[in-house]
């Protein structure tokens, strides 16, 4: 297995997204009941977006690569089974904050076929690399309430929630609207 950066790269990316980003957002549709994707997916748009993702300095993609022909060959001509990936982004908080440099690991995913073999915990590894390399003193990490199989993987590997993500719809907030208190002209 080979782990490799993937840049923004418009071909590179196609290519990721055609093997893993389509899967991965098929399985966790199935898996979490709040993920829903549209019915047409505009691939180029995909594309689009994540090269302008990965143009920043601080954000990175690795590919899990099994049965791969040629390890240094560009993404684009390799015959290899995408595996899984990892996308990373190095976050500073200002100097205002007494707290520490952390590399938020953004999506985990492996495929099927290699989900219980130490796959995620080499990705996981490869994250833990990357904040070393940029000096982050923390791993943190979203993952939705729902999915069960996650949550079990990063609770047994040390993860602690720390903090939860909330949402209403607007219409369903159970709050008056009304600005009584304060002139509307004020805001």
């Amino acid at each position: 297995m080979h782990i490799r950066r993937i840049r923004a790269e418009e071909e590179a990316i196609r290519r990721f997204v055609e093997e893993l980003w389509l899967p991965y957002q098929r399985d966790l549709e199935a898996a979490v009941d709040s993920h829903v994707m549209a019915e047409e997916i505009d691939v180029d748009e995909i594309v689009g977006f994540l090269a302008d993702y990965l143009d920043a300095s601080n954000k990175r993609l690795w590919v899990a690569l099994d049965d791969i022909d040629d390890p240094t060959g560009p993404i684009t001509d390799l015959d290899a089974t995408f595996a899984g990936f990892l996308t990373t982004s190095l976050q500073t908080p200002p100097s205002k904050y007494a707290t520490p440099d952390r590399l938020s690991l953004g999506n985990i995913y492996l495929d099927p076929a290699y989900r219980g073999t130490g796959l995620a915990d080499d990705l996981v590894a490869r994250g833990i690399q990357h904040a070393r390399e940029d000096g982050a003193e923390q791993l943190t990490l979203e993952v939705a309430a729902d999915n069960d199989r996650a949550l079990a993987y990063y609770e047994k590997v040390g993860f602690e929630v720390s903090r939860y993500t909330m949402r209403v719809p607007v219409e369903e907030l159970h709050l008056d609207t009304e600005l009584a208190s304060v002139e509307r002209e004020s805001l």
